[in-house]
């Protein structure tokens, strides 16, 4: 946002004449009137309206301190704008590195684990455990950046979280009791919410333009869904050419000094908040029935993730589905671009629509009508999450931002469970090949029916 304008003062060009006819001879001298006395040249009426003058710097400090520089509204593209403002550069870039390893650890897990132990069911049981206990203690975590700042507490808790994957894979490589994979995995718990930190970031730097906010989560929805597309590839590839361990100890690298390089840009950190009494963001009107949506909505991620997998069933199953995740990135940036913003009913419904797209094809039996419906299905993901992102950010008060995201990101990671369980279900008692992609299609429909019923964003916010 440009910083205001000073207000004109009675030497401004509100109050020149449009034709001076003799230039002033000193600095700060404003043109005198078209006709001229002799007598009246030889009043010192130079002093005088310095006298009058009220003196710049004056009218600087009735600006706010807090204010940083904002880039130039001629700036053609909206992410060359956001990109104009001094260190978002850096604290994206460290974000990003931070942020791969998100997709990488439970990939990484998996073949770990399997390899070490021929179990895939206990694979996944050990990364339930570690995805329950991180969105038990999230929440907590974010409470504790809103309060104390994000360097201070971000920087711990990853050390903490980095040490839990080390130990774990400590554990698998010496063949430790299974008992103790599942209290090592309990240690990862402590992992911030690099996203919601990324995005309070945003939130802070362009407080109050709507526009650049907008573009802003639109950016931040297409980086994690770049994450969650090249990390599992990443890790795969590592885990398969190298050792099996090398997937979850290149992550760690990654997360630890991404998180090192994001907590070092200060310039853009958020000011600590003074301490509320104001409670959890929960009880916002309007954020429980909010969280019930990306509750639903979560369950569409993790049940389409599970019953793709389990229909194509061979090496090409990854590519497949990272066909979703594309879509998702590229929709992202477009809505981005887009200086309007649409009810997030309008997105959830979009979305059911879109969702049938993968039943369909899957019906006809035919790989490459499948990798098109998951293609332009995942072109509804990026903007829902967008709007409904938006939406927490208006509900929650600024000195509580971090631990609203992060409510968030615990209700999508309930539904991701609980649509993964159901889908995996779906997928084993299937009467026919593509009925599993009958649950993402249902979740989809409960996202939109719970929005509706509750009206939760149904009066878009007027631009800035």
């Amino acid at each position: 946002m440009p910083l205001p304008e000073l207000p004109p003062t009675p030497a401004g060009p509100a109050h020149a004449p449009r034709h001076a006819e003799r230039p002033p001879t000193t600095p700060g001298h404003r043109a005198g009137p078209p006709a001229v006395s002799p007598a009246r040249e030889t009043q010192p009426a130079v002093p005088q309206a310095r006298e009058k003058q009220p003196a710049v710097p004056h009218a600087r400090e009735a600006q706010p301190a807090a204010d940083l520089p904002r880039p130039p509204a001629a700036t053609r593209s909206p992410y060359l704008r956001l990109f104009a403002v001094p260190g978002t550069r850096a604290f994206t870039a460290g974000n990003l590195i931070a942020r791969l390893p998100m997709g990488m650890f439970g990939v990484s897990a998996v073949i770990m684990i399997a390899a070490a132990y021929d179990s895939y069911a206990l694979a996944g049981a050990v990364i339930a455990t570690g995805t329950g206990a991180g969105a038990l203690t999230a929440p907590w975590i974010a409470r504790l950046v809103d309060r104390y700042g994000q360097a201070r507490i971000a920087v711990p808790a990853t050390a903490y979280a980095v040490l839990g994957h080390l130990t774990l894979l400590l554990c698998v490589h010496e063949r430790a009791p299974v008992w103790a994979l599942f209290a090592t995995t309990a240690l990862t718990a402590t992992s911030p919410n690099t996203g919601g930190m990324s995005r309070a970031r945003w939130a802070h730097l362009f407080r109050g333009d709507r526009d650049a906010l907008h573009t802003a989560n639109a950016f931040e929805q297409a980086v994690d869904e770049l994450c969650f597309m090249l990390g599992p590839v990443v890790a795969a590839l590592l885990c398969s050419t190298l050792f099996p361990e090398a997937g979850t100890l290149v992550a760690a690298t990654l997360f630890l000094g991404g998180v090192l390089v994001f907590a070092a840009q200060r310039s853009t950190e958020p000011p600590v908040a003074p301490r509320t009494t104001a409670g959890s963001p929960l009880r916002a009107p309007g954020m429980l029935p909010l969280l019930a949506v990306f509750l639903a909505t979560g369950a569409v991620f993790g049940s389409m993730e599970v019953v793709t997998l389990a229909y194509v069933d061979g090496p090409v199953a990854g590519p497949v589905l990272a066909l979703q995740a594309a879509g998702s990135c590229a929709a992202g940036l477009l809505y981005g671009r887009s200086h309007r913003t649409v009810r997030l009913r309008t997105c959830l419904a979009a979305m059911a629509a879109l969702m049938t797209l993968p039943l369909l094809a899957a019906s006809t039996g035919s790989l490459l009508a499948l990798a098109a419906g998951l293609l332009l299905a995942g072109m509804a993901t990026a903007p829902t999450m967008v709007t409904g992102m938006g939406l927490v950010q208006r509900m929650t008060p600024p000195s509580q931002l971090n631990e609203g995201l992060t409510l968030a990101v615990t209700a999508l990671l309930g539904g991701i469970a609980a649509g993964s369980a159901t889908g995996g279900w779906a997928s084993d008692h299937a009467p026919f090949p593509a009925f599993g992609f009958l649950i993402p299609v249902a979740a989809a429909s409960l996202a939109l029916a719970l929005c509706a019923k509750t009206r939760v964003g149904a009066r878009p916010g007027r631009r800035a």
